[in-house]
Order: structure tokens, then sequence, then C-alpha cells
């Protein structure tokens, strides 16, 4: 192995996956970091901006129309009013809050997980497989999850001070083990 490949190693149910990663690799992680970052921020902070963002009307008639496996849950969502003004709060600043979180890589994974946690709904709401099952809203589903695994928060972004931090002369991430699944 030369001195710019990094070899990964993984075990899931028995069965071991490794590849070798080029150290250029990182710029890449980076740029996927930044990119959902962007996306996020912009799409929710131009939400918040207009004061009009309303869930109801998608949420009852959007995914009945386009055969969405999961239209009842929807529709179901939709009619509730309390849940639709939970909604309307939630996604608007849940993408400001999951593109602040990637641009400074500051609790990415925990960003990452919500994005694509959102990705999901936004997948299963505007459900179209004419084209097949792949479409942008399952990738970026799968460029969220990228970001938490690669421990993006770590390359030039807040989480890597985070996690050393030193509480009592022992870093964060030592100290809490469990912080490890909302930062890197």
């Amino acid at each position: 192995m030369s001195s710019t490949e990094v070899e990964l190693r993984s075990t899931i149910g028995g069965f071991t996956a490794t590849g070798k990663l080029h150290t250029l690799s990182v710029w890449f992680i980076l740029a996927l970091r930044l990119m959902m970052g962007i996306a996020f921020f912009q799409s929710g902070f131009g939400k918040v901006l207009s004061g009009s963002f309303d869930a109801a009307g998608y949420l009852q008639n959007a995914p009945p129309s386009n055969g969405s496996p999961v239209a009842d849950l929807f529709v179901a969502m939709g009619s509730n009013a309390a849940f639709v003004d939970f909604v309307n709060i939630a996604v608007p600043w849940g993408e400001v809050l999951i593109g602040l979180g990637l641009l400074f890589g500051a609790l990415t994974r925990l960003a990452a997980f919500w994005g694509a946690f959102m990705m999901l709904l936004f997948y299963l709401g505007n459900w179209d497989i004419s084209h097949g099952y792949i479409n942008g809203d399952f990738a970026y589903m799968l460029v969220f999850l990228s970001v938490a695994a690669f421990g993006a928060g770590r390359i030039l972004g807040l989480d890597a001070y985070i996690e050393a931090y030193e509480i009592d002369g022992q870093p964060l991430v030592e100290r809490y083990p469990w912080a490890r699944y909302f930062l890197g």
C-alpha cells in the first residue's frame, strides 16, 4: 500500500468489505459535506424568510397523486393540524440547522442523520419511479449517510475540536463515548 492510500475494512453480518482510499478522498468528503450544508441551509433559509411555508397541501395531495406506497400516512399527517403546525416549523428550521451543522462541521453526524431522515421522507413523498427507484432524494440520503460514516465533521470542522476538548484531562469523546454518535 502506498503512502497516499488508506485501507478500510468493515464486517457486518459476517460479510467483510475492504478497500483502499486515496488520501485525496478527504477533499471529496469535505466537498460532499459542504455541498449538502449549502443546499440545506439555502433551502431552509428561503422558507424561513418567506414565512409562508405550509406543508398541509403537499402532505394531503402530492403522495396520493404520485402513487407513493405510504400515501395514507402522509394524508393522515396532513390532516392533523397540530402535526402540520409542527412540520411547518420543523422543516424550514431543520433544514437551516442541518445546513449550519454541516457547513461548520459541528454535530455533523447528528445533522447528517436528520438530513438522511428528511430525505427518506422526501423520497417517499415525492415518489416517482418512472425512471427507476433511484432519484435525487434517494441519492442525497446516501450522501448524508456517507458524510456521517466518514466522520466528515473532523475534516476542517468544529467536531475535531469538540471531540478533543478536555474534561478533567480527558478528551470529551473518551470520557463520553456516546458523543461519537453525534460528532464526527
